[in-house]
C-alpha cells in the first residue's frame, strides 16, 4: 500500500518511506534589472503582494479616513493586473500578504500598536472607524484586498501582524514547502512593509526582486527614492512591470 503524493511530503511504499527528493528542472528566464540583468528560475519564484487592502488603498478606508491621499497605492492595481495573470500562467505562485489583527490584538507589541496610535487618542489598529470597522482587523472590510484587483483561487493567502511579513506568520515555512528561493515583491507601502519585508527575506536568504510601478507608497516621493536605492544597494534588485512581461514566456 502507499500513500498519495505530496509535493513536499513523504511518499511511503509498502510501508518504506522514501527521502529521497526528485530534481526539479530549472526554468530560466532573462530579465532586465537594476544594478544587474538577471537569470531568473521561474520554478523557484513566487509573488509576494504586500497590503492591497481597502484600509490602505481605497477611498472610504482608514488612511483615507484620516486625511492621507491614497491615489499613488490605488496606482499600483494597474500594473499588478498586468503581471499577476502572467505570472500564474508561468506556474509562479502569488501570495497575498495582508495585515490581519487579532481583535483582541493580544500578539501585537506596545511599539506596532503605538505606531498607528501615536497620540493615544484612539484610530489605530482594531479601534473602530466612522462606517464601524475596526482598522485592519481580520475579516473586517477594511482588511479585505482592494476592488479592482484580480484574485485567483489558486492564491495563498497570509495574514501579517508587524511591518514584517515573517514574523510570527507561516510565510517562511510556506515558501519552503513551495521550494522557492526567489521572491518578487509588490504592493504597498513600498518603504515601509513592502520594504520590511524584503528586508528580512534579504536577511535569511531568499533572493529579493522589487517591482516598481506595482510597488507605491503614500509617503512622499523620496522615501520611495530611498526605497529604490535601498534595495539596489543592499538587498537585491528592481525590475518593472514591462521588464517582467517581456521576461515571462509567452503563452
Amino acid at each position: 500500500m502507499s500513500t498519495p503524493f505530496s509535493p513536499h511530503g513523504w511518499p511511503v511504499v509498502d510501508g518504506r518511506v522514501d527521502l529521497t527528493r526528485t530534481g526539479r528542472a530549472p526554468e530560466p528566464v532573462d530579465l532586465e534589472a537594476q544594478p544587474q540583468p538577471l537569470t531568473l528560475d521561474l520554478d523557484r519564484t513566487a509573488i509576494i503582494v504586500v497590503d492591497m487592502q481597502n484600509d490602505f488603498c481605497a477611498p472610504g478606508g482608514w488612511l483615507d479616513g484620516i486625511g492621507v491621499d491614497v491615489s499613488p497605492a490605488l496606482a499600483a492595481i494597474e500594473p499588478l493586473n498586468d503581471i499577476l495573470p502572467a505570472l500564474r500562467g508561468a506556474g509562479v505562485p502569488v501570495i497575498w500578504l495582508n495585515w490581519g489583527n487579532r481583535p483582541d490584538r493580544l500578539n501585537l507589541p506596545a511599539n506596532v500598536l503605538h505606531v498607528y496610535d501615536a497620540d493615544g487618542s484612539g484610530g489605530g489598529i482594531g479601534d473602530p472607524t466612522e462606517n464601524g470597522d475596526a482598522v485592519l482587523t481580520k475579516g473586517s472590510w477594511g482588511a479585505a484586498i482592494v476592488d479592482g484587483l484580480e484574485v485567483a483561487p489558486t492564491d495563498i493567502h497570509v495574514d501579517k501582524f508587524r511591518m514584517s511579513g515573517f514574523w510570527d506568520t507561516p510565510l517562511d515555512s510556506i515558501l519552503r514547502s513551495l521550494g522557492v528561493d526567489s521572491l518578487l515583491f509588490a504592493g504597498v507601502n513600498a518603504d515601509q512593509c513592502v520594504l520590511a519585508t524584503l528586508t528580512d527575506a534579504a536577511c535569511i536568504g531568499y533572493d529579493c526582486v522589487m517591482i516598481e510601478q506595482a510597488s507605491a507608497t503614500t509617503s512622499p516621493d523620496f522615501c520611495l527614492a530611498a526605497t529604490v536605492y535601498n534595495v539596489r544597494q543592499c538587498f537585491g534588485f528592481t525590475t518593472t512591470p514591462d521588464a517582467l512581461l517581456n521576461a515571462l514566456p509567452r503563452p
